[in-house]
């Protein structure tokens, strides 16, 4: 078994929040997926434009808890561009023992209740 790397957690998190954007007719503007460059989406929805980032959660941690100083510097940089600012956390975690890691082609559960408007 192979357990998933930052990256790859970082991306199925991606792929999970920007299926819900897309479903919900959200334009994809810019898409940036390296951890620690933010926000991960520019979307443009009804002519307004959304900075959004998003980040894999571990169990036990809590996927709606954000940075605060992270988001806060995003927010303000999102404002010069009169963007909205949304958080979006996915709990990923082994179906079988959410103690353990996500590993490649093994099932998982997510937590994910949505975007966070900062």
């Amino acid at each position: 078994m192979k357990e998933l790397t930052e990256q790859e957690l970082h991306n199925l998190a991606m792929n999970i929040v920007g299926r819900e954007l897309e479903a919900e007719g959200y334009e994809f503007m810019g898409v940036n997926s390296k951890p620690g460059k933010n926000p991960q989406f520019v979307c443009l929805k009804e002519k307004v434009l959304h900075f959004i980032v998003v980040r894999p959660v571990p169990f036990p941690e809590d996927p709606r808890a954000y940075d605060k100083a992270l988001m806060e510097k995003v927010r303000d940089h999102a404002q010069k561009f009169e963007a909205r600012t949304y958080y979006a956390g996915v709990g990923l975690y082994n179906a079988e023992d959410r103690h353990a890691p996500v590993y490649l082609n093994e099932k998982y559960m997510v937590d994910y209740e949505g975007l966070i408007e900062i």
